[in-house]
């Protein structure tokens, strides 16, 4: 796969048969325990909730993982497993979605990138995959999760990355939530997840005639079922918009 450089503003997605692969200042096939971006953690029967609140999983040291339940927690619950955008940390996510994640029942995890940014923005499914994996096991054994209800979702960088990944991971899990997504790093896609997507019509860092639009046409001509939300603004999560992906997040 060819490496193409280029800053996010200069980003640009091409739109034909296939959905474009982009990976940024790396090389595919690196060595690695994850670069397929295969997650392997699956919700289990039998699981009470017995989690609560929001607190840190205690994984990853000073980057580490954030996991909040809902204040009114009963029966299997929507999981949102949320990206964050470069420079950015799993906190700092949860706060842009304000009360939205709660209001609409939705359990979160929000886990903090290993580096500045997600490892397949830069290079190759790697340590990021494997850490994501230990927190969703951790999730699994306490929270008593819907597997119909399972989104990757994010914002920026993490939109990117849930896109990506939730294509690789779409057999299992079955929605995707991508807010000013940039383009998608390509590996092999399985199942057809369903995917809400979000652009500012005045986003200058991701343009959204060269991001969001063409990636969802490119989307909807492979045949996903493609949610595009619009909306007057910039790189930015709006209240009403946060609000709308967290009631079809946790839509059954």
């Amino acid at each position: 796969m060819t490496t193409v450089r280029m800053t996010r503003r200069e980003f640009g997605i091409s739109v034909g048969a296939s959905l474009a692969a982009v990976t940024l200042s790396g090389a595919c096939g690196a060595a690695g325990i994850a670069n397929d971006g295969r997650l392997t953690a699956r919700p289990r029967k039998g699981i009470t909730t017995s989690a609560s609140g929001e607190h840190p999983l205690g994984l990853g040291g000073r980057r580490d993982a954030i996991l909040q339940i809902p204040s009114k927690a009963s029966g299997p619950l929507p999981l949102l497993v949320l990206f964050h955008g470069a420079g950015g940390s799993g906190a700092n996510m949860l706060h842009r979605l304000g009360t939205a994640p709660d209001e609409a029942g939705v359990a979160v995890l929000s886990p903090d990138s290993r580096g500045s940014t997600w490892d397949a923005i830069r290079g190759t499914f790697d340590a990021d995959v494997a850490f994501v994996n230990q927190a969703l096991e951790r999730v699994f054994a306490t929270v008593a999760v819907d597997p119909a209800r399972i989104t990757l979702g994010g914002f920026s960088d993490g939109a990117t990355y849930a896109l990506s990944l939730g294509l690789i991971n779409g057999d299992w899990c079955p929605r995707i939530l991508a807010c000013s997504a940039g383009f998608i790093v390509e590996r092999t896609a399985h199942g057809k997840p369903k995917i809400f997507m979000s652009h500012g019509t005045a986003d200058e860092i991701l343009p959204i005639d060269r991001c969001g639009r063409p990636i969802a046409a490119a989307l909807k001509k492979q045949g996903y079922d493609v949610t595009f939300r619009e909306f007057n603004g910039g790189h930015e999560v709006p209240p009403d918009v946060a609000r709308e992906a967290m009631r079809w997040v946790a839509a059954r």
